[in-house]
Formats: C-alpha cells, structure tokens, sequence
C-alpha cells in the first residue's frame, strides 16, 4: 500500500492505489481545511478550492490533473496566486478532492501565498 507524507502535520499514513487524497486526509484527522472552510466547503466536488495542497511537480504517483481541476486553479484568482506563488520551489497546486494516489507522496497542507514575490522590494 502507498504511504502518503502530510509535511506540516509530520504525519505518514497508508492508504490503498487509487484512494482519494481528501478523504484519505480527513480519515486519519489531518486538517486540510483552514478558517471557515472547515464547516462551509463543496464536500469534495472540486467547487470551492479550499482543499488545496502542494504535490512534487509532475509527480507520477499522483493521478493527472483532470481538465475540471486546471480551470478552477486558472479561473479562480486565490487558487491562482497560490499557484504562482509555489512554482518557483518545484512543487505543483493540486485540490486534494480531485487527487488519486497511485504511489508514495508528500503533501504539503494549507500552502501560503507569497503577495510580493521575491524581489517585490528590491
């Protein structure tokens, strides 16, 4: 069985190939939600965003972004800047609710968003 790495919650749990990365989180009480969004979110359908998380660019023990995930990371302007803001550090924005494991991962919960980049200032 895969074993997935949640990074912030220095937590490794196993789940089996094909699992879903959110519920997977959820039932092993890692927090993929932050703020309001713990009690208001779309359940899993991929409408809110709010359970995003950083994957290893093109990691291939993730299932593929599917087209429903890549336009809500576009079109939605915090998914967006989150993007932006990570791709830099090798690491991809994925939704948790839309991810399959299909090997070992390392997820990184909750990422920031980095407003000025690098050389905002300088």
């Amino acid at each position: 069985m895969p074993s997935v790495k949640f990074v912030n919650e220095k937590k490794t749990v196993e789940a089996p190939a094909g699992a879903n990365l959110r519920k997977t989180a959820l039932s092993n009480g890692i927090e993929i939600y932050e703020g309001p969004h713990k009690y208001v979110n779309c359940l899993g359908f991929g409408q809110c965003g709010s359970c995003k998380v950083l994957l290893k660019k093109d990691d291939p023990n993730a299932s593929r972004p599917g087209l429903w995930e890549r336009l809500r990371i576009a079109l939605g302007p915090m998914l967006f800047l989150t993007k932006m803001s990570h791709e830099d550090d090798g690491k991809e924005l994925r939704l948790a609710c839309q991810t399959k494991i299909k090997g070992d991962l390392e997820v990184e919960t909750m990422p920031s968003i980095n407003w000025h980049g690098e050389r905002f200032w300088g």
